[in-house]
């Protein structure tokens, strides 16, 4: 796979592609051969809205790629530039490896590319990718899914970890590394680890359930059930569960679980707390609760998302 090319085209997003050429496109003489690197795309058109593009190589470029690679774009509502799908289509067509960053999975989508597959964006973008592409698996949670011969990662950083990725597949874990190293970049994040997206915790007045999520989450501490939730709305639980979902989009059960992942969140991303202190602020009763629900909800256990989010002001103590 050393043949990789950059499709440019009018609307893409500047920061992505400069990931992708760091990668791919210097050679740092960490193995040789490095990949042969090429950027293409229409001339005269912009990058992130300002940047002129002005490369001595058409879409023709993706013809004989090993590799190609299509960053985000600024507007998914927009149809992609219809001689990029077409490209992109063929050189899936005859073998090649196509990756998107970010929203740059909706080019691959048009291009049905991704039928059939499991794929993720940036969670923003998420519902609009799978209501408008039905037949891909949509996954919003996760930084990157490798799928073989096509591969989406989510947003802005999670590109730069997908590239990464690639290079271990192709040149192993020490490269790898080595790279991440030069680009002070972390060396490996895995592709199941979550986002990091927030989940809303409270809705507008004019919501259906606005005073009893208001009410809820002034009571995370509590070991609130939907029965308790039930209660406070002067409903059946049966009935609740019914009409939360149909205004929510998730049960109760999964919202009030949601919620108390995000305040452990927050108590790890600003205080100095101790797991079994945040356990017990969040409801969840003992720290062994809080870290394997946490793990599964996010990918990491409590420590190491702390670490992410508070490494420049140092380790809090974690008991």
């Amino acid at each position: 796979m050393t043949s990789v090319v950059l499709a440019l085209y009018e609307g893409a997003m500047l920061f992505e592609a400069v990931g992708a050429f760091e990668v791919f496109g210097v050679d740092r003489e960490l193995v040789d051969p490095w990949y042969d690197f090429k950027v293409c795309g229409p001339q005269h058109g912009l990058l992130g809205g300002w940047l002129r593009i002005d490369t001595p190589h058409g879409l023709d470029a993706l013809e004989e790629a090993d590799t190609v690679i299509v960053p985000s774009c600024d507007d998914v509502e927009a149809d992609p530039p219809a001689d990029l799908v077409d490209a992109v289509r063929a050189a899936h067509g005859r073998g090649a490896r196509i990756m998107s960053l970010c929203t740059g999975a909706f080019v691959l989508a048009a291009a049905g590319v991704l039928d059939g597959r499991r794929a993720t964006t940036h969670w923003a973008h998420a519902a609009a990718l799978a209501a408008r592409y039905p037949e891909i698996r949509v996954d919003p949670d996760v930084l990157y899914v490798d799928e073989g011969s096509v591969l989406t990662s989510a947003g802005k950083a999670a590109g730069m970890d997908l590239c990464l990725h690639v290079v271990t597949v192709d040149h192993g874990a020490a490269v790898a590394n080595a790279l991440a190293r030069t680009l002070v970049v972390p060396p490996h994040r895995a592709g199941g680890q979550a986002q990091f997206a927030a989940v809303p915790a409270t809705a507008g007045a004019g919501h259906a359930f606005a005073d009893l999520l208001h009410w809820v989450n002034e009571r995370l501490h509590e070991p609130l059930t939907v029965s308790d939730l039930a209660r406070r709305a002067n409903m059946s639980t049966r009935h609740l569960t019914r009409r939360f979902t149909s205004a929510t989009g998730v049960t109760p059960l999964r919202w009030l679980h949601a919620q108390r992942i995000n305040r452990a969140r927050e108590l790890l991303e600003t205080t100095d707390h101790g797991i079994e202190h945040i356990a017990t602020r969040t409801g969840m009763g003992s720290a062994a609760t809080l870290r394997r629900h946490f793990h599964r909800a996010l990918g990491v256990p409590p420590d190491a998302y702390r670490r992410t989010f508070r490494g420049a002001r140092g380790t809090p103590a974690v008991t």
